[in-house]
């Protein structure tokens, strides 16, 4: 198992570009996930229901902020993990995965019952952009190295 990574309000990894989303990303995500709704791929339904082109998936795109940050601090250190969906995101969108530490506390033992070994638990606020629009705001719970 990976140590956990030594943080600091403020701190976190490198942003991760990606993009553009092509239809070849939507099939492909749809295929390993089973998503074949009509919204990801057939233009007409699409059109009807009001949105200006073929969106995402929503679970693709909460992927793409999960493997930012189980790059970083590990999978086996992640401890809660959530989402909220802002605003869809279409073919040919660019987006930004981004990370930082919002707080840091230690005396935890990582299961959030608060009955306290000594592990240090550190707040993670997450971003998905697409330009200057959020399409995704999230957070995370993960066990990490205090630097205090």
């Amino acid at each position: 198992m990976r140590s956990p990574v030594t943080v600091s309000i403020g701190a976190g990894p490198e942003s991760r570009t990606v993009g553009p989303i092509s239809q070849t990303d939507i099939v492909r995500f749809a295929g390993a996930g089973g998503d074949f709704n009509p919204l990801h791929h057939d233009p007409e339904f699409v059109r009807s229901s009001g949105f200006p082109g073929v969106i995402a998936m929503g679970q693709m795109h909460a992927g793409i902020l999960a493997g930012l940050l189980s790059d970083w601090v590990g999978v086996e250190h992640i401890r809660e993990y959530e989402v909220r969906f802002v605003a869809p995101v279409f073919l040919g969108d660019i987006l930004t995965a981004s990370a930082i530490v919002t707080s840091v506390n230690s005396g935890g033992d990582g299961d959030g019952d608060g009955d306290g070994d000594g592990t240090t638990l550190a707040t993670v606020e997450l971003t998905l952009t697409r330009g200057d629009d959020t399409a995704i705001r999230g957070s995370a719970l993960v066990v990490a190295a205090n630097d205090q």
